[in-house]
């Protein structure tokens, strides 16, 4: 009897207890990612060149040396981020959202997510977030009136804009329908402040204008560039409204800002210093981040420290100025590089597939180890139970500790549960089926060591302790994939490499800890003398090793074709085997009620002038239906056009009804950072297997595992490519899962052979390790068939990123098992020291 027994079933139940108040009641204590419960999320960054010219700009930096000046950029970029972070956090918590979450990345960015917030809002949002909120009043020409009216006479409207066909008393242009939006950026709004201005001192602005009619109209004034006096000192702003009930933005400054608002309109009203003119007309343009809002009259001296901001207002529009004002200015502006929007409807399906997935994927393999070993197999499935109810624990465990290296934005709280997102509902269903390994390699030693007549307890405690050196080598593997997905990955694949970590963690505690306890229970207080288990897997006696060069032939083939299919791909239409996390561009995703041919959307985005549309259909299948979503990519600033096209031919007025249900939009810098810090996490990944392996076993062992996994990732890649997918953020996470996982077989038989060596003395090398590939081939095949169930559940039933991760994680599989026996022992005994020639075939 274990004489810290009772020590272990107290820390056991002290964590059961600890990990299900975690999550209970689950509608509250778990937090959900946007691509659950649907939501914008944005990332925004600090640009240092901004950053910079702000620095030069400052009177206060005039004395100081332009190289001095920048080594202090860095110092001066952390500091805009900390501070526009609060700005932007005060500004969401005023919209009323639940839960939002604003956090601070890598690379000087800002991620903000906003759940529960649907499409209609999104342009709404963007411009509350990213809005600087720098506050302007300036003078409007005094000749403006004169200046305008010439403009117009000589027929001139600037870049963007016409004028309208009739005289108007007050002129004005209208938008030219042949401008998209996409073309009015910060270059076309610049040159439009340059456009026939009467001298370098001033800018035109246009104040956007409603009339009678419903119709927009834009009215031109040349403003001085150098501002009266700035927001600096608003200490209130609210909605209120004016006689006619129309809404505007009452503002109050403090003490300083109301002192020098009376001195300005005091100067320029009627009869004032700088307006001495009894009747002069004075106007002060009111500007809100190079916005011209109103240019009043001012009439009179304003005392008492309060302004009104009157323009083309509905109540939104009056109380999201009002919200910017009042959260404060940014003292950069922000580049948005990356939107994703998820229609809670579209979370909704894809959950319920993820979870028809998992729950499948438990029946079986909870099935398979009933099946096969019986009293066993009772014992593992309550571990496998257990695992499952130690996972939020483990999740607080492995989030709190990695975030203590990443940040707070990584994870949803110190030492919390992490946020739960879809590849994690995937990593959940996949630990389980990763768990069954350790269960598996511990029942085939002790049936070994029953087999050689030693009594039940004595087998039980064997097994454990000859499997764990192999379970922890092979487990440990995985483990360094995971951090490596949590420190490369960001989003929802950070989280799928949380889920992994913990599961793999609590998994090894459950295999190696609590399934002990219960064998110890049985062997002590029962009359047992041996565990009865199928056995399919007999003594084999096959020269894998002599079959070497057939295998590295069919390798080569399949490696070829698929690759050749790819690059073929990649080049019809160019870039069409990359998502838009590697290139830029905009995924827009569609829900539908007749579904319509590929070629007849792809005709419709390219007569509207979108070049290069990818079309594609994903299935989900969860709770007995089945949802079928289109999803179209394009590049980058055609998102606009590419859905105003769609809707159009397809949209809610016409039979096929379609729906836009979620969009991602990723800028081309952000895409080729995504691509190079995938190639990156692939390659440490490859670091860190040589490294380990190289110190559990040698440097020839590790190479061959190496060769192995690169096997496994040409074939996975080339594969999932050949069969049309797109490779995406999530394709990466699997392939960095299929390097921790491939090696751990090709580990089980390279401890076999060590151990083999000391065993069989007198045998030749070459002959050690086909018989150790021979005593092993069982249990290889048993630990990946169980992982492979699972991941042929979420294939069936999974949906979206489910259905990729899962998709390439059965090819890896699958190309796993095959390179453990037939690359990654052959390549390890031509770099032994002990090798001995071995007749291929």
């Amino acid at each position: 009897m274990d004489k810290h027994a009772l020590w272990k079933w107290l820390v056991f139940a002290g964590l059961t207890v600890v990990s299900l108040a975690l999550v209970y009641p689950p509608d509250k204590r778990i937090p959900l990612g946007l691509d659950i419960k649907g939501g914008i999320s944005f990332t925004v960054a600090v640009d240092p060149d901004k950053v910079w010219k702000s620095m030069r700009d400052d009177p206060v930096n005039k004395e100081i040396a332009d190289d001095k000046l920048k080594g202090q950029v860095p110092a001066a970029v952390r500091s805009a981020r900390e501070e526009a972070v609060e700005v932007i956090r005060n500004r969401v918590d005023r919209l009323g959202v639940a839960e939002p979450a604003i956090y601070p990345e890598k690379d000087n960015r800002i991620v903000v997510q906003i759940p529960g917030m649907g499409e209609k809002d999104k342009d709404r949002a963007v411009r509350m977030i990213k809005s600087a909120a720098v506050l302007e009043f300036s003078l409007v020409h005094p000749d403006n009136d004169k200046l305008v009216g010439r403009m117009f006479e000589k027929g001139l409207a600037p870049e963007g804009f016409i004028m309208p066909s009739e005289n108007a008393r007050n002129p004005y242009f209208l938008r030219d329908p042949k401008v998209p939006d996409e073309a009015m950026d910060a270059g076309f709004w610049a040159r439009l402040e340059r456009f026939n201005v009467p001298d370098k001192a001033h800018r035109l602005l246009l104040e956007r204008d409603v009339d009678e009619s419903g119709r927009v109209r834009y009215l031109p004034f040349f403003v001085r560039i150098k501002p009266e006096m700035k927001g600096d000192h608003i200490t209130a702003s609210r909605v209120d409204y004016d006689q006619l009930n129309r809404p505007h933005v009452a503002l109050s400054f403090d003490g300083q800002g109301a002192k020098a608002f009376a001195r300005i309109t005091s100067e320029l009203a009627p009869g004032g210093m700088r307006n001495p003119n009894p009747e002069g007309r004075r106007l002060l343009a009111i500007i809100l981040d190079g916005r011209l809002y109103s240019a009043p009259f001012i009439k009179t001296a304003i005392y008492g420290g309060n302004a009104v901001i009157e323009g083309d207002f509905n109540y939104e529009d009056a109380r999201e100025l009002s919200i910017v004002l009042r959260s404060g200015a940014l003292k950069v502006p922000l580049d948005l590089i990356e939107t994703r929007t998820v229609d809670p409807s579209l979370g909704r399906h894809a959950v319920q597939s993820g979870v028809t997935a998992a729950i499948w994927g438990s029946i079986v393999v909870f099935a398979f180890m009933l099946f096969y070993y019986r009293v066993c197999g009772v014992v593992a499935n309550i571990g496998l139970l257990f695992n499952l109810v130690l996972l939020p624990v483990g999740l607080m465990l492995t989030a709190g500790f990695l975030g203590l290296f990443a940040g707070g934005g990584a994870v949803s709280g110190k030492f919390s549960l992490p946020v739960m997102t879809l590849p994690g509902i995937a990593g959940i269903a996949l630990t389980l089926g990763m768990a069954v390994d350790a269960n598996v390699l511990i029942y085939e030693r002790i049936r070994e060591e029953l087999k050689l007549g030693k009594r039940l307890a004595t087998a039980v405690a064997a097994g454990y302790d000859r499997a764990f050196i192999t379970i922890l080598d092979s487990n440990l593997t995985t483990i360094i994939a995971a951090f490596i997905l949590f420190f490369f990955g960001s989003g929802p694949i950070r989280g799928f490499g949380i889920t992994l970590a913990a599961g793999i963690i609590v998994s090894m505690y459950s295999a190696l800890v609590v399934t002990r306890m219960i064998f110890n229970v049985i062997t002590s207080r029962s009359n047992l003398k041996t565990f009865n288990m199928l056995s399919f897997f007999r003594a084999y006696s096959v020269d894998f090793l002599g079959k070497r060069n057939l295998a590295i032939a069919l390798s080569a083939a399949v490696i070829i074709l698929s690759w050749g299919v790819m690059i073929w791909r990649g080049f019809n239409p160019p870039g069409s085997i990359f998502s838009v996390d590697f290139l830029g561009g905009t995924s827009l995703t569609f829900e539908y009620a007749q579904k319509q041919d590929n070629a007849a959307v792809e005709d419709a985005l390219t007569r509207a002038g979108v070049k290069s549309p990818v079309v594609q259909y994903q299935k989900e299948v969860a709770a007995g239906s089945q949802s079928e979503y289109m999803q179209v990519r394009v590049p980058v600033g055609q998102g606009d056009l590419a859905r105003s096209a769609i809707e159009a031919a397809f949209g809610e007025e016409t039979e096929a009804k379609f729906r836009v249900v979620g969009e991602d939009t990723v800028g081309p810098q952000i895409g080729s950072e995504v691509l190079l810090g995938a190639i990156k996490a692939l390659l440490i990944a490859f670091v860190c297997m040589v490294i380990y392996v190289s110190w559990r076993f040698r440097f020839a062992f590790a190479i061959g595992g190496i060769a192995a996994l690169v096997h496994d990732i040409l074939v996975s890649l080339g594969v999932y490519c050949a069969l049309g997918m797109q490779i995406n953020g999530t394709t990466i996470a699997a392939l960095l899962t299929i390097i921790g996982y491939s090696i751990n077989d090709t580990i089980v038989i390279f401890d076999r052979i060590r151990e083999n060596q000391k065993l069989a003395r007198g045998r030749g090398f070459a002959e050690i390790c086909n018989m150790s590939i021979n005593q092993t081939m069982g249990r290889t095949i048993l630990t990946s068939l169980s992982t492979m169930m699972v991941v042929l559940m979420l294939l069936i039933f999974g949906g979206g990123a489910i259905f990729d991760l899962a998709l390439i994680l059965f090819i890896g599989m699958v190309a796993g098992i095959y390179s453990t026996v037939f690359i990654a022992t052959p390549v390890m005994m031509m770099l032994h020291r002990d090798k001995q020639d071995v007749p291929a075939e």
